[in-house]
């Protein structure tokens, strides 16, 4: 919502912080605030003023007319504050219909004053501007302010003056107070503007020798400012209306809300309630209340809430799991209803929300049972087929009575169903599936000819039809009639595909020569073509980066169709209206606030701009053109006949009750003209009556549905103008929200201008207004359609209407991703994957969610585990794990990986090039056998030809150091070695027996030998792991063996030692092998596949970034190798 009441305590915070004013105010920032809870030793501390002053305590809960109900203690010492709370904390009160406990109180400083120096102010916002009223007698009895004060309207985007005030506002003020009163109201309209206040009444105000006192405060700010004025809002509080508590749970969906671009709300009527409901969008929601209440269930009904605006699963999950963990606290004798309902979704995809319920409902199939809860769903939209085939099957498998219809049963004939008022059909008749739609039902595979642009019916020309009323011009003149045609084109902002590939198939459908789209504008990329479907071929449509150049180069558009978000909606709707050429506005974001959308609509009615929204879908012109996702997709376009003109024209503000209507018309005459729209926020940019005006001067809309709600008063201008007799045609009307005034307290509807702030903005005045204007009127939305169908019926009948006959439409393909979302194609995947799924709500990581992860501490080993191993490991192989990438990480400068890295960071290069080229050097595990026993002859000569090593026997040929050789080694030495030994163990070789056949073979023993380390110098990173191993290890049989197999090398010569690669690879295969969560298959797996090489790698990677930060932070320059480290050995011939 966005006009939200905040305390009294909050208001003057905000006024004494912020206000600019030569008036005094006096007693800034003296208040407490006191609870049953309060210290007050602690409280007289912080305000050592309570104990010298007078005071004042008063509830700070939303209380209007306190001081009348005798809610006020006045002139009281500390003692008797005390006295006065204690009687009155706690203690429950009525205010009105509302029963409510008095928790929160406010103290402040008592101010002696005669009566005549009390004033009243208050400024509130309407669509025009900010209404300034003033009475010179404030106080208790001020009475009926409306009628008494003097009053100024400041238009949108003027300032008021310290001279408008004192003659418009003071004529009955003293001459002395004048001017600190107009110093005073000019600084409080001025901090209500920069704080985006929507309301703000002081009453009284006192005016002394001395200056201003505050002393009685009520206001309202707009919530959707908090972008905006965070930075002196601070966090803000909004305490909930007198008589109704706040519960944790709304709090806790407020934040889903608010973390969310989805929209979800909760408020809770009567915890012990008998009949929940769970309903998608705004106005559906309004409707299910409206139709419970109507039935006789207000008594019973146990919350109010919607969800909306596509969330995800998980969210759907989570707002879901809160209402049935809500709804089987308490038992009820009569067990309890949940109503799952909702209108067709224009966008929502229905069955991954339902996803996310029916998750919750299985978490929570035990207590559904135990409370005896029946569910009645209905729903449609987007894959509602398959979300309403999940929800009968998760009935089917908990047991749990679940009752599912779709778009063939009206949207609130389940609530009747629920409450026992109607039969509960057996096999509800069930619509074609999605996909029926998209397949030309015809024998002829022609594609029909151009469908008509004028109305679906045909004007009878015989004699005996009535003719219109003439229209009289008593309203002022509207915006142009026809806002789309069949040639209109459109330029959206944003990188809306989805949409744009929606309406590009509605063209299509509609048999238009080209698309409505002509280019998009998206500010965060350069100038590019996006490509999409016309039909069955492929189309590009320009992407600019600014409107400027999308206008100039596209000068046949005349709509703008804003897809911008909430703090980019203002700034580029204001400037697309600078270009003369766009004539129509959509601004789809929610969340605008009020303030910048009252100055939108003041510019567009200066250039002569029809505005839809903003917080709307858009509208529909069957045939001719429709805005992004309105009308959802193609199997409801073709469904509900939107694809050619009707004779209805109609106007919602919701969006999903707009859908709602357009199946509602479609089954009850011959369908739609136009449907538009207009939005659910306080101040849309274009009137129920700015629409009706234009379908009354329409000529093929023979009648005019409206769906009107609850808050403001714009549909008593329809009244108006039938009685006046600007509107002729029959105008069926109903204002949704009825329910309102059977609640105890005031309730927030899903649209932020569902609140009635005066009994005539009720949706029950509104409605008996229109009746008696002579609107058809139903007695409920339950028999909207009924009425709907009789007016069409009689026009029919009288010949104002002739339907024509049906004309097919083209048949379009199904996109690839849709088909198969539908299941109703199948692909082999290109990748397979095992071990991590990002696709929900949460990071999946082999099969636990990243959250799990940390709340184990799992650490850096745990998660290789699971991504490496698919196996949750013992908390000691974690630990080695990640001991070996300790020991791994580095082995200094000299060593060709850190030596490559280290000459391509002075190169310039940067990390991921320089990382790589360290990376490639030290994995070389390709070489063959057949190489090394060839490395081998060429080492053995060298050695004896260098002196470097002595002749030794056999064995000591065989061993010699992995590390003197190009081959398996760094990282390939761990492999190696983990296979040789492995195989040798597992052959039942002796040690003797094993280096003996390796030198037979001609083969190198990997992991054995070391450059520096010895038997009498030994590597401590080899020691530390072996202390480790030995201490955690069930079993370290090959570990054991490989050790054996260093006592025989060396024996021959001190350095042939297992070092810290061998180690790692044979301790590894004992740990795979030995600690229970694999088979032995399993385990030479890993070994095969190079599992062990990875931890080498892995751990000389953080080396290898090391040398190259190091190198970057001491700026080392381009890296040239010294001639004198170069032997430069040339022929014989080129030398001389």
């Amino acid at each position: 919502m966005s006009a939200k009441a905040i305390s009294e305590q909050t208001g003057k915070e905000f006024l004494y912080k912020h206000i600019c004013t030569s008036a005094a105010v006096q007693n800034r920032f003296r208040y407490a605030s006191v609870t049953a809870g309060t210290d007050w030793g602690r409280l007289t501390q912080e305000h050592p003023w309570l104990l010298t002053e007078r005071l004042v305590i008063k509830p700070d809960q939303l209380i209007k007319r306190r001081g009348k109900l005798g809610l006020v203690g006045i002139n009281l010492d500390l003692q008797g504050v005390r006295e006065w709370f204690k009687a009155h904390v706690m203690r429950e009160t009525t205010v009105g219909k509302a029963k409510g406990v008095l928790k929160n109180f406010l103290i402040e400083p008592f101010v002696p004053h005669p009566q005549e120096e009390e004033f009243y102010v208050c400024i509130y916002a309407t669509r025009e501007g900010d209404h300034v009223l003033f009475h010179h007698e404030g106080g208790v009895e001020v009475g009926d302010v409306d009628a008494k004060a003097q009053r100024l309207l400041v238009a949108v985007d003027e300032k008021l003056s310290e001279e408008q005030v004192t003659e418009k506002l003071l004529p009955h003020v003293p001459d002395e107070k004048k001017k600190v009163l107009a110093s005073f109201i000019v600084g409080l309209f001025n901090l209500y503007e920069d704080l985006y206040f929507t309301y703000l009444e002081i009453n009284p105000i006192v005016v002394t020798k001395d200056g201003v006192y505050v002393l009685d405060m009520a206001a309202k700010i707009d919530a959707t400012a908090d972008y905006i004025c965070k930075a002196k809002w601070g966090d803000v509080e909004f305490p909930p209306p007198f008589g109704r508590e706040a519960y944790p749970e709304e709090a806790y969906i407020a934040d889903l809300d608010a973390k969310s671009g989805a929209s979800l709300k909760l408020t809770l009527l009567n915890p012990c309630g008998r009949i929940w409901t769970m309903v998608a969008g705004g106005g559906a929601s309004v409707v299910y209340s409206d139709t419970i209440c109507d039935l006789g269930g207000v008594e019973e009904l146990a919350n109010y809430g919607e969800y909306s605006g596509a969330p995800s699963e998980q969210q759907t999950y989570d707002y879901a799991k809160t209402i049935l963990s809500l709804m089987t606290r308490e038992k009820h004798t009569q067990g309890k209803v949940l109503i799952i309902g909702g209108s067709i979704a224009n966008f929502t995809n229905v069955a991954a929300t339902f996803k996310g319920i029916v998750r919750a409902i299985k978490d929570y199939q035990g207590p559904l049972k135990e409370h005896e809860v029946t569910i009645f769903v209905r729903r449609g939209g987007p894959n509602y087929q398959e979300g309403l085939r999940v929800m009968g099957e998760v009935g089917k498998t908990t047991g749990i009575p679940i009752h599912v219809f779709g778009t063939e049963t009206h949207m609130t004939a389940i609530v009747g169903m629920a409450l026992g008022h109607r039969p509960i059909p057996n096999q509800p008749p069930m619509d074609a599936h999605t996909a029926n739609f998209l397949l030309n039902a015809s024998n002829s595979a022609v594609t029909p000819a151009t469908t008509r642009t004028a109305s679906f019916s045909e004007p009878k020309t015989s004699s005996d039809v009535n003719p219109a009323k003439k229209s009289k011009a008593a309203l002022p003149a509207a915006k142009p009639t026809t806002l789309f045609r069949k040639q209109t084109k459109a330029i959206v902002w944003g990188m809306q595909t989805r949409a744009v590939q929606g309406m590009m198939d509605f063209d299509y459908v509609c048999s238009r020569d080209d698309p409505s789209v002509a280019a998009m504008v998206y500010p965060f990329t350069g100038d590019h073509k996006q490509k999409f479907y016309w039909g069955h071929k492929e189309i590009l449509v320009p992407v600019y980066k600014n409107m400027a150049d999308a206008v100039k180069k596209h000068p046949e558009v005349d709509v703008l169709i804003s897809f911008a978000s909430l703090r980019s909606a203002f700034d580029s709707t204001m400037e697309s209206m600078q270009y003369p050429q766009i004539h129509t506005i959509a601004i789809i974001a929610e969340g605008i606030p009020e303030a910048q959308t009252r100055k939108i609509i003041k510019m567009a009615d200066e250039k002569g701009v029809t505005i839809i929204g903003p917080a709307t879908v858009g509208g529909i012109k069957p045939g001719c053109f429709k805005i992004g996702n309105t009308g959802g997709m193609l199997d409801n376009i073709l469904a509900s006949k939107l694809y050619r003109p009707g004779s209805v024209a109609y106007v919602s503000r919701s969006g999903g009750m707009s859908n709602e209507l357009n199946n509602i018309i479609s089954r009850t005459t011959d369908g739609v003209y136009e449907g538009v729209a207009i939005g659910g926020d306080r101040y849309p940019g274009s009137t129920f009556m700015d629409h009706v005006l234009r379908y009354q001067d329409t000529p093929g809309v023979k009648m005019i549905i409206v769906l009107g709600e609850i808050g403001g008063t714009e549909e008593y201008k329809i009244c108006q103008g039938i009685r006046e007799g600007r509107i002729t045609k029959p105008v069926v009307c109903w204002c949704i929200g009825t329910c309102a005034t059977m609640f105890a307290s005031e309730v927030q509807f899903g649209h932020a201008g569902a609140c009635a702030n005066q009994a005539s903005e009720t949706a029950v005045a509104k409605n008996q207004a229109l009746r008696d204007a002579g609107a058809y009127v139903p007695k409920s939305f339950d028999e909207l359609g009924d009425v709907i169908k009789t007016v069409y019926d009689d026009l029919v009948a009288n010949g104002t209407i002739v339907p024509a006959q049906e004309v097919p439409p083209p048949t379009v393909p199904m996109d690839y991703s849709w088909a198969r979302e539908l299941g109703l194609i199948r692909k082999p995947a290109s990748f397979m994957t095992s071990i991590c799924d990002e696709r929900g709500q949460e990071l999946i990581y082999a099969g636990m969610p990243i959250t799990e992860v940390f709340k184990e501490e799992m650490g850096l080993g745990g998660v290789l585990g699971l991504l490496w191993f698919q196996r949750r490991l013992p908390r000691y192989a974690c630990q080695f794990i990640e001991m070996c990438l300790m020991v791994t990480a580095d082995h200094g400068p000299a060593v060709s990986g850190a030596h490559n890295t280290i000459v391509c960071a002075r190169a310039g290069k940067d990390l991921i090039s320089s990382l790589t080229s360290g990376l490639l050097t030290i994995v070389s595990t390709a070489h063959t056998h057949t190489h090394h026993a060839a490395i081998f002859k060429q080492t053995e000569q060298k050695a004896h030809r260098c002196l470097l090593l002595p002749t030794f026997d056999n064995v000591s040929k065989t061993v010699v150091s992995a590390h003197e050789f190009q081959g398996d080694r760094f990282g390939g030495a761990l492999d190696a070695a983990a296979k040789q030994f492995s195989k040798a163990f597992d052959s039942g070789m002796l040690p003797m027996e094993f280096v003996n056949k390796m030198k037979k073979d001609g083969k190198l023993i990997m992991g054995i030998g070391h450059r520096v380390k010895s038997i009498n110098n030994p590597d401590m990173r080899v020691q530390i792991l072996k202390d480790f191993v030995k201490q955690h290890f069930p079993s370290t049989q090959l570990l054991d063996y490989a050790l054996d197999v260093e006592k025989i090398t060396t024996s021959k010569k001190p350095n042939l030692i297992l070092n810290v690669d061998g180690f790692i690879g044979v301790a590894f295969v004992d740990l795979l092998r030995m600690c229970g969560g694999f088979t032995r298959d399993e385990a030479d797996e890993f070994v095969e596949i190079g599992a062990l090489n990875g931890i080498f790698v892995l751990g000389r990677s953080m080396g290898f970034i090391g040398h190259y930060l190091d190198q970057k932070r001491l700026k080392q320059g381009l890296y040239r190798h010294p001639w004198d480290d170069i032997s430069y050995v040339l022929p014989e011939h080129m030398s001389m």
